[in-house]
């Protein structure tokens, strides 16, 4: 099977093969440049990300079963960069582990507690006691993982002060904190599990005791390499918004409470929260009591920084993610292809004659119709030639150069038209036309609709399709090395020709939006369908005001936190857009002396429309015209 189509956490039980797919970057991007590294340990940790943003590799990379067999063992390459990441993010100082992580996924059987019929307060302790019991098991369990050391080589190092909780857990030996640790797990595992959850009165004694690891346990002494060295526990509850918004907010709570030692990660999609945090508003509103940056930290799988930095921080994550999947297609390394890259060829074929004689024939009627000489027709040819010749593009084409051509007449005609013209004039604008990076992405926009030459291909155009996640990267690269995969298979030369690309990815890109089914998808469907529309429009203009057009919408601030403090469907529509990756929100993008709120629409939207990857662009619209939008159409 094609390894690019199968999820990361298909090849957790596998230690070898996770490693071997796994990149490093993540860990180095999320955790490793938090401007709050030295507090991860130390406060509650919301990890958020849209899904396959790397949310669950992540938190198995860092469990400690890998991570002593990454340091363990640093011969090849992959681990010593997997160590020095690990390293970067403190897991590690580089030959001994600093931390002992845990990841336990929160499953459905949680959320099962909150429909038992007793109090919010009595079913979050008994949630509670079952998460700690499996976790006190899950450290056991890493710790002792790769055989490196038995149970009584193990050692809970607890608060000073807790000597009555020290009690509750087992005691201070490890096989007996094991065993307290198994029998709560088991009593309270029945206990949600049962068709007829018994009266509060019959629950038995066992349950009803307290049981509180996570305020008991400061560290973890163990043996390494024949030293005594002590790790800071680390747990990590995955996947934690499939529990009940109530039961969520009540075990975030729990886990804030200043008495714990030990850390503790929630790893959660952006669905979870409310509008206004996932467009990066503050979400104290949502766990009063609580305040941001004081009481927890949020780590947001997403671009944060800049953006330019995030696109290439994410280009060579991606590079580095592909090339690892590559190595597991047999039927492409046997023949020596090794890098993504030169698998996506960036060569554009030969124009097609037919094609070039009626673009030729097009920029001669539009010559006429604007009224431009045959002189000035030369003259901003040398323009277009001057820019081509210190073009770093590579693509520079007799078509190209035919494009650039007719956008520059349009803005010449424009520049003029307020003239006042005597016959045969050939008047000079007030603002000379100029040939740049614009004209010429302008004029590729416009041959692919008009002409069907490729706009998206090569690796930087995959990596910025996927607009910063993982597995969105990994879909659409997959169909592209499936693509390979049967070249090779029929003995033809597996790279990929941009026409190729551009065709593969248009299939893909339509098949992940006709797919989508989180809540409101029909609406954001048709929001991103009619805003894309009039994003096209605009790229189509003649004279590119804007380049390769827009991909994004622009609201202002002043118009925007309204609508995400009020109860209007258009607030859910957009949260759960952004949240599953239909479009990405940008706050507090300044331009033209406005603070405006940037939706941009995604990768898959942009293939499917041809709008180019550009930033920066954009259509300046108001609330009420997204909320027509999203309005069901009126009946005829």
């Amino acid at each position: 099977m094609n390894p690019f189509l199968r999820r990361a956490t298909e090849y957790i039980r596998d230690t070898a093969a996770f490693l071997a797919i796994t990149s490093p970057e993540p860990i180095r991007t999320f955790v490793a440049k938090h401007k709050r590294i030295n507090d991860l340990f130390d406060l509650p940790v919301r990890v958020i990300g849209s899904p396959g943003t790397g949310k669950t590799m992540m938190a198995t990379l860092v469990e400690f079963r890998l991570v002593e067999a990454i340091l363990i063992d640093q011969s090849s390459q992959q681990n010593r960069a997997l160590a020095a990441a690990l390293t970067a993010a403190k897991f590690s100082d580089g030959d001994r582990p600093l931390v002992a992580a845990i990841r336990i996924p929160m499953e459905s059987e949680y959320r099962e507690f909150w429909e038992l019929p007793y109090d919010p307060a009595v079913k979050t302790k008994l949630m509670l006691s079952l998460i700690q019991a499996r976790a006190v098991l899950g450290l056991i369990r890493t710790l002792t993982a790769n055989k490196q050391r038995e149970i009584e080589d193990i050692q809970f190092v607890t608060r000073p002060e807790a000597e009555v909780q020290l009690t509750q857990i087992g005691g201070d030996n490890i096989v007996e904190v094991r065993e307290r640790a198994r029998e709560v797990e088991t009593l309270v595992y029945n206990l949600g599990a049962s068709l007829l959850p018994p009266e509060l009165s019959d629950i038995p004694d066992e349950v009803q005791k307290p049981y509180q690891p996570f305020e008991t346990i400061r560290e973890i002494d163990i043996t390494w390499n024949g030293d005594r060295i002590r790790l800071r526990p680390l747990v990590i509850l995955d996947d934690v918004h499939s529990l009940h918004p109530d039961q969520y907010a009540a075990l975030f709570r729990s886990l804030a409470k200043r008495e714990i030692r030990i850390g503790r990660w929630v790893m959660m999609r952006m669905d979870a929260l409310s509008p206004s945090a996932v467009f990066r508003s503050s979400d104290d509103e949502a766990l009063p009591g609580l305040k941001h940056d004081r009481d927890f930290i949020d780590v947001v799988m997403e671009g944060a920084a800049t953006r330019q930095g995030d696109r290439k921080q994410f280009r060579k994550m991606a590079s580095d993610m592909a090339n690892r999947y590559l190595q597991q297609v047999d039927t492409l390394t046997v023949r020596g292809h090794l890098t993504m890259q030169g698998l996506l060829g960036e060569v554009q074929a030969a124009f097609p004659p037919g094609k070039l004689k009626e673009l030729e024939t097009a920029v001669a009627r539009e010559q006429r119709q604007l009224s431009i000489s045959p002189a000035r027709r030369m003259m901003l040819e040398d323009v277009v030639d001057t820019y081509a010749k210190g073009a770093k593009a590579f693509d520079m084409s007799t078509e190209m150069r035919l494009g650039m051509l007719r956008i520059l007449m349009h803005r010449y005609a424009n520049r003029v038209s307020t003239q006042t013209l005597q016959l045969f004039d050939d008047p000079e604008p007030t603002q000379p036309v100029k040939a740049n990076g614009g004209v010429a992405d302008g004029a590729r926009v416009h041959l692919h609709h008009r002409y069907g030459r490729p706009l998206h291909f090569g690796m930087n155009d995959l990596c910025d399709a996927s607009g910063e996640n993982a597995e969105l990267f990994l879909q659409l690269a997959g169909s592209l090395v499936s693509r390979m995969e049967t070249k090779a298979i029929r003995n033809l030369e597996p790279t990929l020709s941009p026409t190729q690309q551009q065709d593969e990815l248009k299939i893909k890109a339509r098949s992940i939006i006709d797919n989508w089914s989180f809540p409101f998808a029909r609406k954001v469907q048709r929001l991103v369908d009619e805003l894309a529309t009039q994003c096209v429009e605009n790229a189509l203009l003649p004279n590119s005001p804007l380049g390769e057009g827009a991909n994004t919408i622009g609201i202002l601030e002043q118009e925007i936190q309204p609508l995400l403090d009020s109860n209007d469907e258009l607030a859910l529509v957009l949260k759960f857009a952004i949240a599953y990756g239909a479009m990405a929100a940008v706050r507090d993008y300044g331009q033209g002396n406005k603070v405006w709120c940037l939706l941009e629409l995604s990768g898959p939207v942009c293939i499917k429309y041809g709008l180019g990857f550009g930033r920066g662009n954009f259509l300046e619209r108001k609330v009420s015209d997204l909320q027509a939008l999203i309005s069901e159409p009126k009946d005829a």
